[in-house]
């Protein structure tokens, strides 16, 4: 149950702490005091939606902190969980349990099964169909569960077969479709001949192509110093040398040194000649080069970047041609399995389809009997089952149906029901399925809205009711389900200087008997407070 509730900064509350007690909580007040405020909060701290409009004026962020004791839980620390949720103006969160931090999902489905909150307009669960089988296999309890927990990995396998025909070509159609694009391709990397570094080679000598007239007029300039100058030059200063070599040993080493340069002089002016030889290209030649680079660019533009990944891809694909070849024998044996799976499926549909039939009869007679405790005597609920193709919950297709007069025909509750007549609906399924909801904590607010009276009185017996086995928190506006509360809280506004803030108070018997009276009449009198007793002691 939830035990304390901290709320900081949210719309016109600016910190309050609420101590919940187990069993039936009711929150009363006035207009605009802050009671939806307060269901807004566990709204948000249980993972809900959050609009920065929301934090209190001024404030630059929203704190909302609730201790849960859950002594069974398996986060519970000495029977207690705590979790937090802090919302800032930039839209930046930050969610707790425990001390730890969490995503938002992870919080929201971690609150999903501790919280379950209900509003005049949250009765789109039960309007949608889809959420019906849930509703009905909840009641059929944890036996029926377990059936279909088996169906389902069933189920699962069977899903995980075909997905893997599909994707090993099981239609002979589209094997013989991606074989046929597959051999193109290898084919096409084939016939291209490709080596690596090929395309650098041809870089450089389209390079070279585009500058062929640069490049000549460049070396024969070089050539021509080499040959007519330096080389005249170094000859000449050699023979000068040769003369004194014999007088000292250092003109002997500088004449060997400038020997040595000579010839390398003389290397390097033929590497020149060559060079320049080089340059000269047909326009042939120059054709190939270009159309070569072209359909390099090409394949990689197809199959990668370099050539060395256009020939891993062209590995690759014939692995899978030779898989897909292959295929046969597996596909074969995946098939066989599909049958064998299908046919277990198909007995296990019929088992669950058969369990639902029998005992959902059940649930319409307890729902229908709730109904008229809930002062719609003439409402039938009726489940429709209807057989359809396998899914992850069998083959059923499942949907509320309902008439709230006689002699009307069955409709789709989204097409028959009113607001006050779907929050009667919706409490009914609660008080059936309660026994088997492990949800602790249901949340109410104003589901009130719409009815009075008779049923205004029959609600408030069958939330005291759930509230036996869940703690349950309720925002009413009725007296006869104030008066069956086992805490009263008063939601107040206070207003200090140019602020107006939320109050709460937990209210003694006597002035719970002070508030079903202002509830039930608008004002406190003497007859007023002896209806109130008079509600407050016939709980």
């Amino acid at each position: 149950m939830i035990s304390t509730l901290h709320i900081k900064n949210i719309g016109i509350i600016d910190e309050i702490m609420i101590d919940f007690s187990k069993g039936f909580n009711i929150l009363t007040g006035e207009t605009g005091a802050g009671k939806t405020l307060i269901i807004g909060a566990l709204g948000i701290v249980a993972g809900g939606r959050f609009s920065k409009e929301m934090i209190r004026k001024g404030e630059n962020h929203s704190f909302v902190e609730v201790s849960i004791y859950l002594p069974n839980h398996p986060k519970a620390v000495d029977g207690n969980i705590i979790i937090s949720r802090e919302i800032f103006e930039n839209g930046r969160n930050t969610c707790k349990i425990n001390g730890r931090l969490v995503t938002v999902n992870e919080l929201k489905e971690f609150m999903n099964n501790i919280i379950n909150i209900h509003g005049q307009n949250d009765n789109q669960n039960l309007l949608n169909k889809e959420n019906h089988i849930k509703y009905l296999d909840k009641f059929l309890g944890k036996e029926f569960l377990s059936k279909k927990n088996e169906y389902t990995e069933l189920y699962n396998k069977y899903v995980d077969i075909n997905r893997k025909l599909k994707e090993n070509y099981g239609d002979e159609k589209e094997k013989q479709r991606k074989l046929d694009l597959l051999y193109y391709q290898v084919n096409e990397i084939k016939n291209a001949n490709l080596k690596i570094n090929e395309d650098q080679e041809l870089e450089e000598q389209r390079n070279l192509i585009v500058n062929a007239e640069k490049i000549s007029k460049s070396l024969n300039e070089a050539d021509m110093q080499i040959n007519e100058n330096a080389l005249n030059s170094i000859s000449i200063a050699i023979k000068n040398l040769e003369k004194i070599e014999d007088i000292n040993i250092k003109y002997q080493k500088t004449l060997s040194s400038l020997k040595s340069n000579y010839y390398d002089l003389q290397e390097i002016a033929i590497d020149l000649s060559h060079y320049n030889s080089d340059t000269s290209f047909e326009e042939e030649e120059r054709d190939e080069i270009e159309n070569r680079i072209d359909e390099i660019n090409d394949l990689k533009r197809k199959y990668g970047n370099t050539i060395e990944e256009i020939l891993n891809y062209k590995n690759e694909v014939e692995e899978e041609i030779d898989k897909i070849e292959n295929l046969e024998e597996k596909n074969k044996t995946l098939k066989t399995e599909l049958t064998k799976i299908t046919v277990e499926l198909e007995k296990r549909a019929v088992e669950l389809h058969e369990i639902r039939q029998k005992h959902g009869i059940k649930l319409e007679n307890k729902i229908n009997s709730e109904l008229t405790d809930l002062e719609m005597p003439n409402a039938k609920f009726k489940i429709n089952i209807e057989n359809t193709n396998f899914n992850k919950d069998g083959t059923d297709e499942i949907e509320f149906m309902i008439t709230t007069n006689k002699g009307e025909d069955f409709k789709p509750l989204i097409k028959t029901a009113s607001g006050g007549e779907m929050s009667r609906i919706m409490l009914a399924i609660k008080t059936v399925l309660s026994d088997v909801d492990e949800v602790p904590i249901l949340i109410f607010d104003e589901i009130d809205t719409g009815i009075s009276g008779k049923a205004g009185n029959a609600v408030g017996e069958k939330l005291k009711t759930i509230s036996k086995n869940h703690q349950v928190i309720i925002v009413t506006h009725l007296a006869s389900i104030a008066a069956k509360g086992d805490s009263n809280y008063y939601i107040y506004k206070e207003v200090e200087g140019d602020n107006t803030k939320t109050r709460i108070k937990n209210l003694n018997e006597q002035e719970v008997i002070e508030e079903i009276a202002r509830i039930a009449s608008g004002i406190v009198s003497e007859i007023s407070l002896k209806h109130a007793m008079e509600l407050r002691a016939a709980v």
